[in-house]
C-alpha cells in the first residue's frame, strides 16, 4: 500500500483582515486532522496562497505533490461566479480557488468548471476541509520509469495498438474530447493559452485509452496527444508492465532509440484494474456522462493513488467487472470491456457531453 507524505501545510501571500481570520480557522481544522503547519517547507503538501483583484500571485511550486488552494475575498456573489473568478485560478497557477463572501457564503472553483457553495453558519471551517482534503492528502502517481526491453516484434505495435489507434478516431468522431466544459468560452485569448501550457491541453488531449497485451501489460495512450492520431510505439501508445510503489513510478517497455513520451496520468487506475479483474481487456476514460452510473464518493485529482482506489472499488461492486461503467465525480467516465469494440459499442449513442458538476 502506498503510504502518504507527511502532510505539511503553509500560508503565502498576504491575506485581507477577513481572509486571515478564516484562514486561522482552516488552519485549526487542518491540525486537527493531522496536517502540521510549517512558515519554511518548501515542499509542502498543501499551500493556502492568498490574492487579491489587484494582486495575482502564484506559488511557485517545489515539488509535483503540492496541491495550491488560492483564496480570494469578494464582497458580493457574482452572477456567473464561474465567469467571473475562473481566470484568477488560472492566473494564480492553482489547483482550486476558495472565493470567500464574508458573513455569506464561500465559492469553490476547480480547473474542470466545478462550482460548489459553502454556506457560513454552524460546521463552516469543517465543511470547507471536507471540501479541501481530498485533493490536497492525495498522492500524485505521474512519474515514469523507461525501459528499453520492448520486443522488437512489438517495435511497430500489433493488432491491439491497431484497435487502440482506431478507438481513438472514434471518440474523436464523437467529439468528445478534448474536453467537456467550454474553458476557452470563459477565459480570454491570453488566460486560454497560458492554461493550455500550464495543464498540457493540446489537440485531442483529454481522455485516455488502454488495452491489455497480456496478464501483466497493457498498451496506454500517451499524455498530452492527438487521441486520433495514434500511431507511434513509445510516443504514441506505451506499454506499461508495473508499477514500482516504493518509487512511486510506473514502469514503461518502450523501444530503443525512440524519446518517449510520458504515459497517460490515469495509468495507475487502469493498472489497478488490470491487476484484479483478468477478465478485463480494455478501459476507455472521456469526459462525457452517463446516467444512473455509480459515481465515486470524493473529487480526486487525475493521476493520484487515491482516485485510482476510488474507481476501482467501483469497478469491484459492478456485477460484471468487464462490463463496468463508472462515474468519476465531477470529471467523467471510466468504462471497462472485453475489447475496445465491447466499449464503444455500449457507449455508442449514450454519452452526454457535459458532465454534471455537484
Amino acid at each position: 500500500m502506498l503510504k502518504q507524505d507527511n502532510l505539511v501545510f503553509r500560508f503565502h501571500g498576504k491575506p485581507t483582515t477577513s481572509l486571515d481570520t478564516l484562514a486561522q480557522k482552516l488552519r485549526k481544522v487542518l491540525e486537527a486532522h493531522g496536517y502540521h503547519y510549517s512558515r519554511i517547507s518548501r515542499s509542502p503538501r498543501l499551500v493556502l496562497n492568498f490574492i487579491s483583484n489587484d494582486a495575482v500571485k502564484s506559488y511557485r511550486r517545489k515539488a509535483q505533490a503540492t496541491f495550491v488552494l488560492s483564496l480570494l475575498e469578494a464582497s458580493e456573489v457574482s452572477q456567473d461566479p464561474i465567469r467571473a473568478w475562473y481566470p484568477y485560478l488560472v492566473r494564480a497557477l492553482s489547483n482550486m480557488l476558495l472565493v470567500y463572501i464574508p458573513g455569506s457564503q464561500a465559492h469553490f472553483l476547480t480547473l474542470d468548471l466545478g462550482h460548489f457553495v459553502e454556506s457560513e453558519g454552524e460546521g463552516f471551517a469543517e465543511r470547507l476541509f471536507k471540501r479541501i482534503n481530498p485533493m490536497a492528502s492525495s498522492v500524485l502517481v505521474v512519474n515514469n520509469r523507461f525501459e528499453q526491453d520492448l520486443e522488437p516484434e512489438l517495435w511497430e505495435g500489433d493488432e491491439l495498438t491497431r484497435a487502440l489507434s482506431v478507438a481513438g478516431c472514434k471518440l474523436g468522431e464523437w467529439s468528445l474530447l478534448p474536453a467537456a466544459f467550454p474553458i476557452e468560452e470563459i477565459l480570454s485569448a491570453e488566460d486560454f493559452r497560458h492554461v493550455k501550457r500550464l495543464y498540457g491541453i493540446g489537440g485531442l488531449s483529454y481522455g485516455n485509452l488502454s488495452v491489455r497485451e497480456d496478464g501483466s501489460r497493457f498498451w496506454m495512450s500517451a499524455s498530452g496527444v492527438d487521441k486520433s492520431k495514434l500511431s507511434e510505439i513509445g510516443r504514441d501508445i506505451l506499454l506499461v508492465k508495473d508499477y514500482d510503489a516504493t518509487a512511486n513510478a510506473i514502469v514503461l517497455s518502450v523501444p530503443p532509440n525512440v524519446e518517449p513520451r510520458r504515459v497517460s496520468v490515469d495509468a495507475i487506475e487502469h493498472w489497478l484494474i488490470y491487476r484484479e479483474h483478468p477478465e478485463v481487456g480494455a478501459i476507455i476514460h472521456v469526459h462525457a456522462w452517463m446516467q444512473g452510473v455509480p459515481t465515486t464518493q470524493f473529487q480526486y485529482p487525475c493521476g493520484t493513488y487515491q482516485l485510482g482506489q476510488a474507481v476501482a472499488e467501483k469497478v469491484r461492486q459492478s456485477p460484471d467487472p468487464a462490463s463496468a461503467v463508472v462515474g468519476l465525480k465531477n470529471h467523467g467516465l471510466t468504462v471497462t470491456g472485453r475489447n475496445l469494440a465491447h466499449i464503444l459499442d455500449r457507449i455508442d449513442g449514450k454519452l452526454i457531453k457535459q458532465v454534471p458538476m455537484e
